[in-house]
């Protein structure tokens, strides 16, 4: 095991051992904007429309392997809801663990790479906001078993939530393998551990340590001039720097 992965597993349960703000998670809440009828009726037309179709012909991942007599194409009657983590539960402000982050629909592009389209809510509408390469989501959700999917885009770790449990399926550089369970209270604490000095309000956010990133980012790795890689994300609108992670890039087209 890495330094690393020993630093942050020892973070994650010095955080749980010690957080004991009046905020911790009592009964269990549900996540917020999970998707209606409507908005799956409304994603299965977005994604299987000409718009998106013609993206996905035009998609070309680096190093994809093009399948035989392939085609582009969107499989609408699988969404996957994918949620975040949001400020005011990792604050100790609010029991709801997590909002919606976008809905996940596997897909091919026009050389027949598996890919998926991802489709936000924005306003009253839906709008495909990216393609990314491979159908992790998908795979992942197959592995939550009934509970919804949490993705921590920080650190690009992934778990399934299910009432007061927290199952890790890729704990990426937290240190926890798949399949380490955790009480939401204890997520939660781990959570305040990392990120607590980086909310909004805090000497970080004043201080702008985070600027120079526009809209929503995700966790996308760039070197550095040390070659240390940088994941720039959002947590409540603050975009913070994650220094020394170790991630595999995931491609994407915007």
């Amino acid at each position: 095991m890495s330094v690393l992965r020993k630093a942050m597993g020892a973070a994650v349960l010095a955080g749980a051992a010690m957080l004991t703000t009046a905020g911790a998670a009592g009964a269990a809440s549900g996540p917020a904007g999970t998707p209606t009828a409507a908005d799956t009726a409304a994603i299965g037309q977005l994604t299987s429309g000409p718009a998106t179709l013609g993206r996905l012909a035009a998609t070309k991942f680096p190093g994809a392997r093009a399948a035989a007599a392939a085609q582009q194409s969107a499989d609408p009657r699988t969404q996957v809801p994918v949620y975040e983590p949001t400020a005011a539960f990792v604050a100790g402000k609010s029991d709801v663990p997590a909002a919606l982050a976008y809905v996940a629909v596997p897909a091919h592009t026009g050389d027949g790479t598996a890919a998926t389209v991802w489709a936000e809510r924005q306003g009253a509408a839906w709008t495909v906001v990216n393609v990314a390469s491979g159908d992790y989501e998908r795979q992942y959700a197959q592995a939550a078993a009934g509970g919804y999917l949490l993705h921590e885009p920080q650190v690009n770790a992934w778990y399934a939530v299910r009432g007061e449990a927290v199952t890790v399926l890729d704990g990426s550089v937290t240190g926890l393998a798949a399949g380490t369970k955790l009480s939401l209270a204890d997520y939660r604490a781990a959570l305040h551990g990392r990120y607590a000095d980086k909310l909004p309000g805090s000497a970080y956010d004043r201080d702008g340590a985070g600027g120079g990133y526009g809209g929503r980012e995700r966790a996308v790795p760039a070197a550095d001039p040390a070659g240390v890689p940088l994941l720039p994300f959002v947590l409540g609108g603050v975009v913070v720097l994650v220094a020394g992670a170790v991630a595999v890039p995931r491609l994407r087209r915007q």
